[in-house]
């Protein structure tokens, strides 16, 4: 049953670890994505980034993200176009402006992403139309929710 509709765009960061660790909160996100209590999306640029994610880092482990991704099935959301993207450029660095784009055009409520540097500062969250969250972070509100509901 999904959460009220809950939409979470995953970034390469949160979506490549949770591929590449059997635990941990990105893992768990992933296990509460597949198990259909909330909508996961990704776009064509965090597939891109994956796959070069995983040939240059977990070569031995090659094609497995995608399998991974196979039995996910997250939705694969419109990339932004060029005006979407420079909407937000000047309040994240310009590489992460058209995955910020992606996720606000696709209406997602939250932003997972390991990438705090980035995404997680003041002034990203400030230009975001969607919670911006670390795994952990993202977790604890989803147990907040639950526990509003119990």
């Amino acid at each position: 049953m999904a959460l009220e509709s809950w939409k979470v765009f995953i970034d390469t960061s949160a979506l490549a670890a949770g591929i590449a660790s059997s635990r941990g909160a990105a893992r768990e996100v992933l296990r509460l994505a597949e198990a259909g209590i909330f909508e996961l999306l990704v776009s064509e640029q965090v597939l891109v980034e994956l796959d070069r994610v995983f040939s240059a880092k977990f070569a031995q482990h090659a094609g497995e993200h995608r399998r991974f991704l196979s039995r996910l099935k997250p939705k694969l959301v419109e990339d932004p176009d060029l005006a979407e993207v420079k909407k937000v450029e000047s309040a994240i660095d310009p590489g992460d402006a058209g995955i910020l784009a992606a996720a606000m055009k696709a209406k997602a409520d939250w932003l997972v992403t390991w990438d705090k540097k980035h995404f997680l500062s003041p002034k990203a969250k400030a230009a975001s139309t969607c919670r911006l969250a670390d795994p952990g972070e993202f977790l604890a509100a989803f147990r907040a929710w639950l526990e509003e509901r119990a």
